[in-house]
Order: structure tokens, then sequence, then C-alpha cells
């Protein structure tokens, strides 16, 4: 696919100009070399091929901020994609986090005849080998010693999410040589690659029968729903646990553990985070707030920017993380505050390690404002279903 390809499919020639994506754009706020407007209007005019040599093309968050406002359905997000696999073909690429050991961790799951060790982490889970239901638990297992420094538990959030299936009655199915879902490679260009990690993981998910696919991460469910389909058959309906549980509300007895111990309950106000890719990209809202509201003791308070309006953790795939990213979480940490919320909940294990990061990060001069609590939905739960133990 070449640029011409890509100014089609995703109706470039469309735009307007309108501006109203750089508007809206949380890192055109924060860094004013960075315009959506500009990119297209580069592309458009690009008979050089100048455009995949931008560093600029790495800062794109891919959250939908732009597309969901865009008159024309500009798909900005894809365009910004396909644009990167070309720049990835010529060499190109962003400005790796963490000393890019997340996404070389994900290259190498890539290799056929690699043995892991991702499940030691079971203990006390209820699974099965033979299930309906498959639960896929995605690179928690390499988040975890990574960010154990900042207090993150990416495997805890695996094993409660299957803790709270065993008690609506499931005993799911673990891959244990699943590999990565391969959404921050396709995100950065590196389209092949992905395509390996989609073959695995389809092969292996088609010879276990599955045919419900549980997904505790909405990148993982972003890429297995939207996709996977375009370059794997998958026979097997992939969900978000949010979505499961919303459903099976009256299973779960939630209660806060003020009433075991017998004192009252003191009401708790939250916030809660939309993950990108599972709200603008997915249409995912509701599900996770009947989740937060049905749980007593807690009252949910939307920020300033909530829903198709919520403002990105400011990294995306682990590449231009920058003074721009620390801006953004900042921002959105200062809206959660303002709520009044003691704590913000989200349904992203990005988002998590995102806000915890800025916060303890000793270089941001308004870390220490914008500090509270930060926790994963699927925790919120295990913890409200404790009482009945």
């Amino acid at each position: 696919m070449n640029l011409e390809d890509i100014i089609n499919k995703t109706k470039t020639y469309y735009c307007l100009e309108c501006g109203k994506c750089t508007a809206v754009c949380p890192v055109s706020r924060h860094n004013s070399n960075f315009s959506p407007r500009l990119m297209l209007e580069r592309a458009l005019m690009d008979s050089e091929g100048e455009l995949i040599h931008d560093r600029e093309l790495f800062s794109c968050l891919t959250c939908y901020a732009c597309s969901h406002l865009c008159p024309s359905e500009v798909d900005y997000p894809v365009f910004t994609q396909k644009v990167r696999s070309l720049a990835s073909s010529q060499g190109e690429h962003g400005d790796c986090a963490h000393s890019g050991t997340l996404l070389s961790l994900m290259r190498l799951m890539s290799r056929p005849n690699i043995k892991q060790r991702r499940l030691d982490w079971l203990d006390g889970c209820h699974t099965s080998e033979k299930s309906e239901i498959l639960y896929f638990v995605g690179c928690a297992p390499y988040f975890e010693p990574i960010f154990e420094d900042i207090e993150v538990s990416p495997v805890n959030v695996a094993r409660n999410s299957i803790r709270i299936l065993n008690a609506l009655g499931i005993e799911p199915m673990l891959l244990p040589n699943e590999r990565c879902c391969g959404h921050d490679l396709l995100w950065t260009g590196d389209v092949e690659t992905f395509k390996k990690l989609a073959q695995f993981n389809a092969e292996m998910i088609k010879e276990s029968g599955a045919k419900k696919i549980v997904f505790s991460c909405p990148e993982g469910y972003r890429t297995f729903k939207i996709d996977y389909p375009q370059y794997v058959k998958l026979d097997c309906e992939p969900v978000h646990i949010t979505e499961l549980l919303a459903q099976n509300l009256s299973k779960l007895s939630l209660r806060p553990r003020a009433k075991r111990e017998g004192s009252n309950p003191e009401v708790k106000k939250v916030t809660y985070q939309d993950p990108c890719r599972l709200g603008r990209h997915l249409g995912i809202y509701e599900p996770p707030r009947e989740l937060i509201k049905a749980i007593p003791g807690i009252k949910l308070v939307e920020m300033e920017h909530s829903g198709d309006e919520s403002i990105c953790c400011g990294t995306s795939v682990w590449t231009n993380c920058s003074s721009c990213s620390k801006e953004i979480r900042i921002e959105r940490l200062s809206e959660a505050k303002a709520t009044g919320a003691e704590l913000m909940i989200t349904a992203c294990p990005k988002c998590q390690i995102h806000f915890k990061c800025a916060m303890v990060d000793k270089g941001a001069e308004k870390g220490a404002d914008v500090k509270m609590e930060v926790m994963d939905l699927v925790n919120l739960v295990a913890n409200a279903m404790e009482t009945q133990e």
C-alpha cells in the first residue's frame, strides 16, 4: 500500500481543513510541532515522500479524539497506522520508551519455537484445560517485573479476572504458549511481525475449541475484534470483561467491606478514566460505569471530559513518551482531583502505568499536586467480592 492508497482508504481527500482535529488533539495542546490537520495537508501535497521521515508521525496517540469530531469522517488514526507502516519499511521508527524492552519482548514472541513460562502466577485460580471460554492474558506477565517499582501489578488484574469468572461459575481455559496480541507492533508500523503473532494466536485458539475469548486489556480486545479479522480467521467471539460482568451483575453479590465488619459503610467518591481503545475505538462506555455504580459505598463522579470526550493517558505504544506525554497525564489527573474523588478507576493496564508513572516521577513539577490512588476496575470488583469470604 502506497501513500495514495492510504489517502483513499482513510478519506483524507475529504478533509475540510476546519481544524477541529487539531483543536481537540491532546498532543497538539502541549506540542506545537504536532497537528493532525497539517499532517493530512502534507500527505495530500507530498510528492517526495517526506512525510514518512517526520519524527512527529510517531507522536500521535491514535486515541480517536480527532476522528470522533471530524465532519468528513476522515480516519486519522488508521491513516497514521498505515503511514507508519510505510515509514517502518524505510527504517523510520519512533523513540522507544523503556529502552525498547517491551517492543523487543513482543518481537521475541513471534519466534516459532519460543517456550514461555507465562502461567506461573496461576496459584489459587480455577481454570480448565477444556472450556468454551478462554481468558486471554496478554502481556501482563511481561509488564509485571518492569513496572513493579511504581507498584503496578498487571498479573494481579489477570488473577482477579479469573477469580471473578470463577464466581460466575466459569473456569476459563488459558493458553500456556499464548503470544502477544501484536497491538503495539501494528500501531508502530511493524505489520509483518504483527501478522506472525496473529497467526500463532489464531491457530492456538482454533485448536483449543474455544467459542468466546474474554479480555481485561482493551488493546487486546480491540485487536482481536477489529484488526485480526483483516488478517486471520477467528471462529470465536471476543468480549471485554466489563461487558460480561455488566450482563451478570446479579450473580456477583457485591457488598462493601464495612458491612462485614459491622460498621456503617462510608461512601467513597471515585472517578472513571475511559480507555481510548475501549471507549472511542469500540464505543464501550456504560458497562464499566454499571459495574462501578453497582458496588455499595461507591459514588461515581465524572470528570469534566468523560465518555467520548475523555483525555488519553498520554502514550500509546511505548514510543515518543516525552514531556508532552507527562503534561497530558498531569492535565488528566488534575481533572480527576477536581471532582473530589479519592480514587481513579481505569480499565486498561497502560492507563494505570502511565498515571502512576506521572505521579512518582521526581522530575514532574506538578506531580505532588495530583497524587491520588489509581486502581483497575477488575481489582475494584474483586475487592468488593472479598466480603463474601
